[in-house]
């Protein structure tokens, strides 16, 4: 049964990866070096017709896989090499032979082309000239003993022993006995002769020590080498160490082999002349003039054949099944880096693939900058707002004994003013820098602004519809009018969001993270880690939950006094301040959470809820206190005081007024609304009072 193997040569081009070629190490643990078997190919005992043929076909499924090295007869190597011939494959195999094919011209006869560049060895021998004087002298009548003898000497002489195995026209003639080796035929020394004297010679060693051991003094067999233990005398033969009839040592190693001495050649083809050539040995290591190497076609480079190329950096080798030295190569793809030759890992949570994915480096982190685009339209909103917020209350200040300033309800007015201020003022927390303190102040005044401007509002217009409601049916005033009531009933409510917040902090203490899930983008270079308040989404509606209900509720009451006339109080101001804040806020809902997907969440979150936060403030600071403002500033005229009269007659006139003549009381000076802001100051409303005194205090 003879055997061809199809090796690629995973190695560089140079001496010592040929070396290990030659040498036929088999490296499945590093396939990339070495030598490794694409396929092997059995050639039958009896190959019926066809059958290298279909050998071909086999080696050349895999065209990067060149080199084909053959265990087999001469006789078959031959076919083999007309079966590539035929398929048209001269030049594409590298033919590296055995000791079978060693140096013999029969296999490569009409067929040199497709052998050139073929790589063979043969055990390095000598000629042993007294088995040549001994064989020369052979004849038929000194060799009797061997049974074999006349057979070769028909073949070596043509010629026939017997009279009557001539036949006429054969070209066969009757041997005479007088032939003699050498002289009337060509004789050459067989190669394996020097081994097979040393194969007798150990045999002989190894039976006379073992005689030594076993029978001391005895001539002839005794009884314990009858029968002879092969196992015992396998132990002598691989202590042997003596000079062999060539003189090299004739030793075995541990594994009972002997050293190898091999001849390697190569069939070149020069100046149209085939020829084996030597172009090294092999003695204990490798000897090779690489220099002297000529492959298919006169070619000096080596060349590779290799079943599959190696991969880049930043890919795995994934084996195929059966073939240790063939592979596809995988990209490490995503967050995955190559762990080792056959292995891609996942990054570190925090880790992304550097741009070879050989391994990981650290997450870029990001916040938001002050120089964003995302965070100037803010910044500049909020100073803007700031600075008129600061110029109502200077104003208001300034012209604090006022009628208009007076009927605006001053104490109410400073604290929604300064729930205004901190709406704007948080813009400046919310693109800070994250640390504890930071987002801290965050919990704190994102939703506290707008609680103490919401229930200041909220009071306001309660109040105006407590006491139309109550006016229209009784003289009695409501409870809870005063000034010093509604300042109580404003941080009550704010204090209700306060209390919230602490809560918060004694459950989960405010710290600023680093969040990688956030813009873990598919494409690993895009990656960021946004460093922010531990503020999630539902914290935040919860935050600014209480804020909304505020909102809401006063909405409602702006509703209910959407019937009292214009001219007698702020019910429609604060009515549209109202409508226009929850028309921002029902904008802000979506564009809020449905950018929770989006790369840019951070930013546009950001700037979405300090926007909506700051054009809250601006719609009450606008429509509540720029008109006050500019009749201060700009109409004095208009800024006088009214006379005062009783409640009942205030509310009976605005009722009436109302009911039949809704435009009578649109005065230029806004007369029938300072009187009645006027006449619900702080006046304590005892018991059975009538009619109230003027006073500075409005709705």
């Amino acid at each position: 049964m003879a055997k061809v193997m199809k090796c690629p040569q995973h190695c560089s081009q140079d001496t010592r990866s040929l070396q290990k070629s030659v040498r036929l190490k088999d490296d499945v643990k590093h396939p990339d070096r070495g030598v490794c078997i694409s396929q092997s190919v059995k050639i039958p005992r009896e190959p019926k017709q066809g059958e290298f043929d279909k050998v071909i076909r086999r080696l050349r499924e895999n065209p990067n896989a060149r080199v084909v090295i053959i265990f087999a007869n001469e006789d078959d190597i031959r076919r083999l090499l007309h079966a590539a011939k035929k398929a048209n494959q001269t030049g594409h195999f590298i033919w590296v032979g055995s000791d079978s094919w060693g140096s013999k011209i029969s296999p490569v006869v009409h067929q040199e082309e497709m052998a050139e560049g073929a790589v063979t060895i043969l055990p390095k021998r000598q000629s042993i000239k007294g088995f040549d004087r001994y064989f020369i002298s052979r004849t038929l009548e000194n060799n009797r003993r061997n049974i074999w003898f006349a057979e070769f000497w028909e073949n070596n002489f043509n010629c026939k022993l017997s009279r009557h195995a001539v036949k006429k026209g054969s070209g066969l003639k009757k041997c005479t006995n007088q032939e003699r080796i050498g002289k009337d035929s060509n004789y050459e020394q067989e190669g394996k002769v020097q081994f097979v004297i040393d194969a007798v010679y150990a045999m002989a060693h190894a039976l006379h020590n073992m005689h030594l051991e076993l029978c001391p003094g005895k001539v002839g067999l005794c009884a314990k080498m009858d029968p002879i233990n092969g196992t015992h005398l396998l132990k002598h033969i691989r202590r042997l160490n003596f000079a062999g009839i060539a003189g090299n040592p004739v030793l075995f190693n541990e594994n009972g082999d002997a050293p190898g001495r091999y001849e390697i050649y190569q069939y070149q083809i020069r100046n149209r002349t085939a020829e084996y050539k030597i172009i090294g040995h092999w003695t204990d290591q490798l000897h090779l003039n690489v220099r002297s190497m000529q492959w298919p076609g006169g070619v000096r480079q080596i060349p590779s054949s290799i079943c599959s190329h190696p991969c880049q950096a930043g890919e795995r080798k994934k084996i195929v099944k059966g073939i240790p030295c063939c592979w596809h190569c995988e990209r490490c793809d995503g967050y995955q880096y190559q762990a080792d030759t056959y292995t891609c890992k996942m990054c570190r949570f925090d880790l992304r693939p550097n741009e070879n994915h050989t391994g990981c480096v650290p997450i870029p982190i990001v916040k938001l900058e002050w120089s964003s685009p995302w965070a100037v339209i803010p910044v500049l909103i909020a100073v803007a707002g700031i600075m008129a917020t600061v110029f109502v209350v200077v104003t208001f200040i300034r012209y604090n004994d006022t009628p208009i300033v007076k009927a605006s309800g001053r104490e109410l007015s400073y604290v929604l003013l300064t729930g205004i201020f901190l709406c704007y003022a948080t813009t400046f927390l919310m693109i800070s820098t994250p640390d504890v303190g930071i987002c801290s102040l965050r919990r704190i005044f994102l939703g506290l602004g707008m609680s103490i401007s919401y229930a200041a509002l909220l009071t306001k217009t309660n109040r105006i519809y407590r006491i139309f409601e109550q006016g229209s049916m009784s003289v009695s005033a409501p409870r809870f009018i005063s000034p010093a009531s509604q300042l109580v009933i404003t941080f009550t409510l704010a204090s209700v969001q306060l209390l919230g917040v602490c809560i918060w902090f004694g459950v989960d203490p405010s710290k600023a993270i680093i969040d990688y899930e956030d813009q873990r983008t598919s494409n690993p270079t895009m990656a960021r880690g946004v460093l922010k308040c531990d503020i999630s989404d539902l914290s935040l509606i919860c935050l600014l939950g209480y804020s909304m209900l505020l909102m809401v509720t006063c909405t409602v009451y702006a509703i209910k006094t959407r019937g009292v006339p214009e001219t007698f109080n702020e019910a429609k101001p604060i009515g549209f301040t109202m409508y226009t804040t929850c028309i921002i806020w029902l904008a802000f809902i979506p564009i809020f959470f449905g950018t929770s997907q989006s790369t840019e969440k951070m930013y546009i979150q950001t700037t979405t809820l300090t926007i909506s936060v700051s054009l809250s403030a601006s719609v009450s600071l606008g429509l509540l206190y720029m008109p006050k403002v500019y009749v201060v500033l700009f109409h004095p005229e208009q800024n006088v005081p009214k006379r005062t009269r009783s409640l009942k007659a205030v509310v009976t006139a605005a009722t009436m007024s109302n009911k039949f003549n809704p435009k009578a009381g649109l005065r230029p000076n806004g007369e029938a609304k300072t009187e009645l802001c006027e006449s619900l100051e702080t006046q304590t409303f005892p018991t059975k009072q009538t009619y109230i005194s003027y006073s500075n205090h409005a709705i």
